[in-house]
C-alpha cells in the first residue's frame, strides 16, 4: 500500500496543511515534533509583522511564559510586574516556589519603581499594556535600567494586547515579545497558540530545544488556521480600535460607571490599541451581565463576537483575596472585549443592562 499521488504540479494557491509527523530523510523538517511547513511558514508571518529575527510558535500562551522560566536557575532573581493575567502570576510563583528562583513584585507603571529593580536580576517580565487596568509601562526604560545592572539579563513583555501593529518590544530593548495567539492572532476563539519572539540566537536556539524535548510544539491545524486568520489581522484591529474608542466614550458618559480605564497610545511605543476596555460599575455585575445579549460571557476575547467578564472571577480567580486587593481589583471591575458588531447595537445592549441596576 504505498500508492502516492504525485502532487509536484499541484501550485496550490495557500498552503496545504501538512498533517504528517514524520519526513523522509532529506527532507529539512525531520519530525512535526520538531519542524513543519506550516509552523515554518507562520513563524515567517509573525517575525515579519514584529520585525523580530527569530519566531518560535508554541501551543499557547502559558506554553510560551513557561519556555521563558526555563532559562532560570536556582538563586536566581526573576522581576515581576504584578499587573498581569492572574494564570500567568501563579505560574511564576508556583515554578519560583518549586525551582527555587526568587520572585519580587514591582509595579513599573510607577517609574520611580524602576530605580528599585534589584541589580541580581535575570529576569524581567511584565505586560504592557497591563492586565487588568490597561497602565502603561515604558519599555526603554525597564529595558535600559535593568541592562545597566546586568547586561546578561532578560527582559520578557507579554505583547499580546498591543500586537505587532501597534508596539514593537525588541526595538525598545526588550529580549522577548511573547504572545498569546489564542487571541488577536487568531481572533475567532477556534485556535490556541503562542509564539516567542526574539533577535538573540541563544534565546531562540533555548527556545527551539525547550519546544523540542518538551513537546511544545504547535500542531500543524494550528498553525494554519491562525496563518490563515493573519490574513485580516489589520482589518480586524482598524474596525475594533475604532469600536473600542467610540465604546470608550460612550461609557464615559454612563451614570452607571464609575471610571473607565484605557491605555495611554503616544504614537511612540504604543502606536495604536484597539479591542479591550475595563469599566468600574455602579451596581451588581450579575444583574448587568444576565442582561446583556449581544454580548457573551466567557473566556474568549480579542476575537469577532464581543465580550464581557468579570476579571475578580474570570482571568484573576486563580489570585489570592488578598492579591486582587493589592492590584486594587474589586468585583466591580468590568471587562468588555468587542468584536465586529454594529458600535449602536452594542450601546442598545448596554444601555438595556444599565437600567437594570
Amino acid at each position: 500500500m504505498h500508492i502516492r499521488e504525485d502532487d509536484t504540479g499541484a501550485h496550490p494557491a495557500v498552503t496545504p496543511i501538512y498533517q504528517v509527523s514524520a519526513f523522509e530523510a532529506d527532507s529539512p523538517y525531520f519530525y512535526s515534533r520538531k519542524n513543519n511547513p506550516n509552523v515554518a511558514e507562520l513563524e515567517t508571518v509573525l517575525k515579519t509583522l514584529e520585525g523580530a529575527k527569530h519566531a518560535i510558535a508554541v501551543t499557547c500562551g502559558m506554553s510560551a511564559i513557561f519556555m521563558t522560566l526555563e532559562i532560570l536557575r536556582p538563586g536566581d532573581t526573576m522581576v515581576v510586574n504584578p499587573f498581569i493575567y492572574g494564570c500567568s502570576y501563579r505560574l511564576l510563583q508556583r515554578i519560583s516556589e518549586r525551582r527555587g528562583f526568587k520572585l519580587v513584585d514591582l509595579d513599573f507603571s510607577e517609574d520611580s519603581n524602576i530605580d528599585k529593580i534589584p541589580e541580581e536580576t535575570k529576569m524581567i517580565f511584565f505586560e504592557t499594556p497591563t492586565n487588568p487596568f490597561l497602565k502603561s509601562i515604558d519599555i526603554e526604560k525597564v529595558s535600559k535600567r535593568v541592562k545597566e545592572q546586568n547586561p546578561e539579563a532578560v527582559v520578557v513583555v507579554d505583547n499580546t494586547w498591543a500586537t505587532p501593529l501597534f508596539q514593537h518590544p525588541l526595538e525598545l530593548g526588550a529580549d522577548v515579545s511573547l504572545h498569546s495567539g489564542t487571541k488577536y492572532f487568531s481572533g475567532h476563539s477556534d485556535v490556541m497558540n503562542g509564539v516567542l519572539m526574539t533577535d538573540r540566537e541563544d534565546l531562540a536556539e533555548e527556545f527551539r530545544e525547550t519546544r523540542f524535548y518538551g513537546g511544545l510544539m504547535l500542531s500543524p491545524e494550528n498553525a494554519w488556521l491562525t496563518r490563515r486568520s493573519l490574513q485580516t489581522l489589520e482589518l480586524r484591529l482598524k474596525q475594533q480600535q475604532m469600536v473600542c474608542a467610540e465604546m470608550k466614550d460612550f461609557l464615559i458618559q454612563q451614570p452607571k460607571v464609575e471610571k473607565v480605564f484605557y491605555p495611554k497610545i503616544d504614537g511612540q511605543q504604543l502606536k495604536g490599541y484597539a479591542g479591550i476596555l475595563f469599566f468600574e460599575l455602579k451596581g451588581d455585575y450579575q444583574k448587568f451581565m444576565q442582561a446583556l445579549n449581544i454580548f457573551k460571557t466567557g473566556t474568549a476575547m480579542a476575537c469577532v463576537t464581543s465580550m464581557v467578564a468579570q476579571p475578580w472571577s474570570g482571568s484573576h480567580a486563580s489570585m489570592t483575596e488578598e492579591e486582587k486587593k493589592q492590584i486594587n481589583l474589586s468585583e466591580n471591575l468590568v471587562r468588555l472585549s468587542f468584536g465586529l458588531e454594529n458600535p449602536d447595537d452594542l450601546k442598545k445592549d448596554l444601555l438595556g443592562a444599565f437600567q437594570v441596576l
